[in-house]
């Protein structure tokens, strides 16, 4: 169909059709969450009583996140020798002992630097983790169901980031150590959680020694991926810097991801209720309401306006991670997926590292218009690949009528010279 997004048939891997371990997938990537969504804030109260300076803990926010771009695709290579199950087991279980690293020794107020390279340790396996946790869905649910599946595991990422900052700031309020400690336990949980798979296992010989080869398309979407993210972030890590701007307590500006919160849980109910692909059309509509909504943010010159802009690029966010997500699962053959998943999660990572770095280095209105900038030309160039798709297989479309219809005129002719 002309209007519709042409993903070639994906691969197939065999599907488990039980729904307890889907249940459990879902469960486990939840709480695989909840240390990244916590740390923001658990690193700052413990940051607080080891350095007096509460912004100490961007600084192990920072290394968490260089290390996890880092170590992302040699690890997720690596991992290719091992079952997928076994190996995740095997990197959330480093990631907890690095953890629990750090709430030891900011219990024992051991130095700064301790703590920041325990925050690395910790974000090391993070994006391999992803990829693998993310590939093992494939062997739970067959593609057709894809699209419903991604949609709930968004939502329960939205829960998870809209939650996990509260419980870390309830539990620091009583105790630093307190807010560590919750990122371990339920940090954890994939490790029990995680179900046993018997289609998860390693690829073959011959599929190990392949490489993922990143084609433009795959290059695309990564892009994609990243300038979304970086749009998201430059509205969340802003959004104090804006509250002010506005003349409104610093506290005021929770309301802002709390609207992008709000909307991307609404976003991924109704992509998991709806579970189709969608057209190339609507995807491109999606990304202009992200840079519209991003434009209404940063230059909007009331908090209503602002406030729209951010449910605009909420109401969005989950349609468009699911689309990513669905697009590189079809481009890449099934040894594969883990590493595309890893490099998402990095090309996230790069568009959080990119509009952090814009904030702390130029104004609001300069990092918005970066941002903005970025995501008009990936809509740009989304849309000249999707016309020259389109026109491709309407000329090919074309051809075959043509054919058909010659040979339809030949076979009359030749029952009735």
């Amino acid at each position: 169909m002309a209007g519709t997004t042409a993903l070639a048939p994906a691969q197939r891997t065999p599907v488990h059709r039980s729904r307890g371990p889907l249940l459990r997938w879902f469960v486990s990537y939840g709480s695989f969450a909840v240390p990244q969504a916590a740390a923001p804030i658990a690193f700052s109260l413990i940051a607080l009583p080891l350095t007096g300076d509460a912004s100490s803990g961007a600084a192990m926010m920072l290394a968490m996140t260089i290390a996890q771009v880092m170590g992302a695709v040699p690890i997720t290579r690596l991992g290719r020798r091992f079952s997928p199950i076994p190996f995740l087991r095997v990197l959330i279980g480093l990631r907890t002992l690095a953890l629990v690293g750090i709430a030891v020794l900011a219990g024992v107020h051991a130095p700064f630097g301790l703590v920041v390279a325990g925050a690395a340790l910790a974000g090391l396996v993070n994006g391999a983790a992803y990829g693998t946790l993310r590939a093992v869905l494939n062997h739970l649910v067959p593609a057709s169901r894809l699209p419903r599946s991604l949609g709930v595991a968004a939502t329960l990422n939205e829960v998870t980031f809209v939650s996990a900052p509260v419980l870390a700031a309830a539990l620091g309020s009583v105790s630093p150590q307190a807010a560590a400690w919750a990122m371990v336990v339920l940090g954890a949980g994939p490790m029990l959680l995680l179900p046993h798979i018997p289609s998860a296992t390693a690829p073959g010989p011959e599929q190990r020694t392949t490489r993922l080869r990143l084609s433009p398309m795959i290059v695309l979407w990564l892009v994609c991926g990243g300038a979304s993210a970086a749009s998201i972030a430059a509205i969340e890590i802003g959004a104090v810097s804006m509250a002010v701007s506005f003349g409104m307590p610093a506290a005021w500006g929770v309301l802002f991801p709390v609207a992008i919160c709000v909307t991307s849980i609404l976003g991924g109910i109704w992509v998991s209720v709806r579970n189709r692909v969608p057209r190339r059309r609507t995807v491109l509509a999606w990304l202009a309401v992200t840079a519209l909504g991003v434009a209404a943010v940063g230059f909007g010159d009331s908090v209503t306006t602002t406030v729209i802009g951010a449910l605009l690029v909420g109401a969005v966010l989950a349609p468009l991670a699911t689309y990513y997500s669905l697009v590189l699962d079809r481009l890449v053959a099934p040894e594969h997926r883990a590493e595309v998943f890893a490099q998402l999660r990095t090309a996230n990572a790069l568009g959080i590292i990119t509009a952090s770095g814009l904030l702390s280095l130029a104004t609001l209105q300069v990092t918005f218009t970066v941002v903005i900038g970025v995501m008009t030309s990936v809509m740009v160039v989304t849309g000249m690949v999707f016309t020259v798709a389109w026109v491709d297989a309407r000329r090919r479309r074309l051809a075959r009528e043509a054919a058909e219809q010659r040979a339809h005129a030949a076979e009359e002719l030749a029952r009735h010279p």
